[in-house]
């Protein structure tokens, strides 16, 4: 981040200790900044400018706009300060200008050039102003948007008079952004209860498509506005709080706009069926009655024991995931608008029956398999020769997973998996690809990579995955290579969220990667997933912060994904650090794209570049249907994907609600009979799931 916000700047002289002189100017001297033609409203200002560079006594700016009716020029704070720009050019002197009444600080090269385009800006409208002991009087600025300037002052008076200028006016269009999104909010409180105060027959009704999308479209700007203010109110809440940690859960906002009266139709199970003339799918909320219960007699439930999966009975899987759809049908568009028209923003999502056609042709089971696309990079880990070479192993093949866990760039949703529901699989890794990937030779280019047959020169990875939670949804998965001596344990709680044009999903929980060779155990969390632009052409992206950590070793790991910025910036941005902490030494540092190229710098200097799109794939190995057990995912739902290929999606419709009204019978069963489920394969120990029988304690 520093290096992309810092990066812009170049040349010009550098001097580590800046003279620095800042004064108070009106706008008028200010060309580069002037404000006389924009009737902005005046500000006291006192020049207190001495000779031979003194500077303007602090406070000599004030923040607060005079009430009079006249209107004078906005003085502007601008001087010399030391900037850094990067490792090899260091600390350099830049001209910079605070421009009070925009909320901008601009810099140049010198202050001979501030009458052209600046070299750089931030908004300052929710940043963060701190002091730091890097360096002597230095101050860092943290933009909202990420940017960041490292800035140095002459001495420690010139650093507290740009810190408390630069604050306040932080503050001040904080405040003022707040004032606005009270105003909007109540203008399409007004919109939405016109609309739904329209009749439900006649030539314009409340379920006009174009009112749906006026009303839906507002509802998503309101949320993503109201997330912005509330993301830079916690910011600056928490500015001096530096021990604070945001929870798994604090990854989606739950910011509550206006509230319909559709809203409690919904929340309380009574919306029905659309209309016949949007289409002849169904929305409803799970329900609370018996209905339909006499007439589906539950079976046996196979929760009796984990059961033998014979390796030999597995064969190279090769069907194909992608999702070829270009985006949402028209007769589909006016389904999900009627479905975002009606949802509160910030809702949970777990009880609302989302339409077949947005489903991809796989369970939530077989896609946290497909993260695991990469296994020579996951077993290539136990290869390193010290603590520091395992755990950036470990991000190297953190970084990449992720990319052959999404199938196409169209964002479709997996099944959810009903409880009991199972899913094996394992991959078979020729010997000689195993190496660390500092050492590796370069591995041909390709997605597919043939699989070695002789098990003499190749490992074995085995995989097994399960749903042991229907409410709260909870996922394990477990997999284990025994030659290596390294197994994965990881249970997961999907937590969904509407965000207006957007839906979030909150990854709760962790996993844990250990090394029994070394004693090592490295636990992990995962990203939160966003399904971006659900009108037009669906698109998913990984947000939030993640962390890995060894406590033998004393390394961790802090990986970043970056969400998208509302106006321009790139897609999928990830970046990653790799710490010592005993030392305080960073060892690594990692920046990229998660699905594309990933650029990694070691604290030797050495660069190393990895082309996701290039790294051999490795397919898993699955029994055929006719060999697998009732609940396990593909063959528990093969009519329904088979449907889907066809684009019955009525059909697909039917056979999901079966599957899931089996679930709910069964479940209200268990309930009058106060019997808890019982997993297979795994056990809840805490607040977490383990594997019955993990590597750990089979050695």
């Amino acid at each position: 981040m520093e290096r992309a916000a810092q990066g812009a700047d170049g040349g010009g002289g550098s001097d580590s200790s800046s003279r620095s002189s800042s004064r108070a100017t009106s706008a008028g001297s200010s060309p580069s900044c002037s404000l006389a033609g924009r009737g902005v409203s005046s500000r006291s200002a006192a020049a207190g400018l001495g000779g031979g560079g003194s500077r303007s006594s602090p406070g000599s700016v004030a923040a607060s706009p005079s009430g009079g009716g006249g209107r004078r020029r906005e003085p502007a704070l601008e001087g010399v300060l030391s900037k850094y720009t990067n490792l090899l050019q260091g600390w350099q002197n830049r001209y910079f200008v605070l421009d009070f009444e925009a909320g901008i600080l601009q810099y140049f090269v010198n202050e001979q050039s501030k009458h052209q385009k600046p070299r750089g800006a931030l908004s300052l409208s929710g940043a963060i102003v701190s002091l730091s002991d890097e360096a002597p009087h230095m101050l860092v600025v943290y933009s909202a948007n990420g940017e960041m300037y490292k800035l140095r002052a002459a001495d420690a008076k010139e650093k507290q008079f740009w810190v408390t200028q630069l604050r306040a006016c932080a503050k001040y269009h904080m405040e003022t952004s707040s004032k606005m999104m009270n105003q909007v909010e109540g203008q399409q409180k007004n919109l939405v209860h016109a609309i739904e105060s329209l009749p439900g027959s006649g030539p314009l009704t409340a379920l006009d498509q174009d009112l749906l999308l006026l009303k839906a479209t507002s509802a998503a700007t309101l949320s993503c506005l109201g997330e912005c203010l509330h993301l830079l109110q916690q910011s600056v809440h928490h500015a001096g709080q530096p021990s604070h940690k945001p929870g798994a859960s604090e990854n989606i906002l739950g910011w509550h706009g206006p509230k319909s009266h559709s809203t409690e139709q919904l929340k309380n199970g009574t919306l029905g069926s659309l209309p016949s003339a949007s289409a002849n799918i169904t929305w409803a909320i799970l329900p609370n009655s018996t209905e339909d219960e006499q007439s589906l007699q539950p079976e046996p439930e196979p929760n009796s024991g984990p059961e033998l999966v014979l390796s030999e009975d597995e064969k190279s899987d090769t069907e194909d995931k992608e999702e070829t759809e270009l985006g949402v049908m028209e007769d589909q568009r006016s389904i999900i608008l009627h479905l975002i028209s009606q949802l509160k923003l910030g809702m949970d999502l777990t009880k609302v029956v989302l339409p077949t056609f947005i489903l991809e042709k796989r369970s939530l089971l077989e896609m946290y398999a497909d993260f695991m696309a990469h296994p020579d990079l996951l077993l290539a880990i136990t290869a390193g020769a010290t603590p520091e070479e395992r755990v950036i192993c470990f991000v190297e093949y953190y970084l990449t997973a992720f990319h052959e866990g999404r199938k196409g760039a169209l964002a479709k949703k997996p099944y959810n998996p009903i409880i009991g529901e199972t899913f094996h699989c394992s991959w078979e890794v020729p010997k000689d690809r195993v190496k660390p990937k500092r050492t590796a030779s370069h591995s041909p280019a390709g997605h597919e990579h043939s699989v070695a047959e002789d098990p003499s020169t190749s490992y074995k990875l085995r995989f097994v995955a399960e749903q042991v939670s229907h409410h709260p949804p909870i996922s394990c998965f477990y997999c284990e290579c025994k030659e290596k001596r390294l197994c994965v344990n990881t249970h997961v709680w999907t937590k969904s969220k509407f965000m207006g044009m957007s839906v979030g999903v909150s990854m709760i929980g962790e996993g844990v990667l250990r090394l029994l060779e070394h004693g090592e155990e490295y636990v992990f969390t995962l990203p939160s997933a966003y399904a971006r632009s659900i009108l037009t052409i669906p698109w998913v992206e990984l947000g939030g912060k993640v962390s890995i950590s060894c406590a033998k070793t004393g390394y961790s790991a802090t990986v970043i994904f970056h969400t998208k910025p509302f106006y321009g910036g790139k897609v999928h941005r990830v970046t990653a650090e790799v710490k010592h902490n005993p030392t305080n030494t960073i060892v690594c540092k990692a920046h990229g794209e998660w699905n594309g190229t990933l650029e990694f710098t070691y604290n030797s200097g050495e660069t190393r570049v990895i082309d996701t799109t290039t790294l051999p794939v490795y397919p898993k190995k699955i029994r055929p249907l006719e060999k697998q057990g009732p609940m396990e995912s593909r063959n528990l739902w093969q009519e329904v994907t088979r449907y889907l290929r066809l684009g019955d999606i009525d059909a697909a419709t039917e056979q999901k609600r079966r599957l899931e009204e089996k679930q709910r019978v069964e479940e209200r069963k268990r309930e009058n009979l106060h019997t808890p489920w019982q997993p297979k394969y795994f056990i809840q120990e805490g607040d977490g799931w383990v594997y019955f029988n993990p590597l750990w304690k089979a050695h």
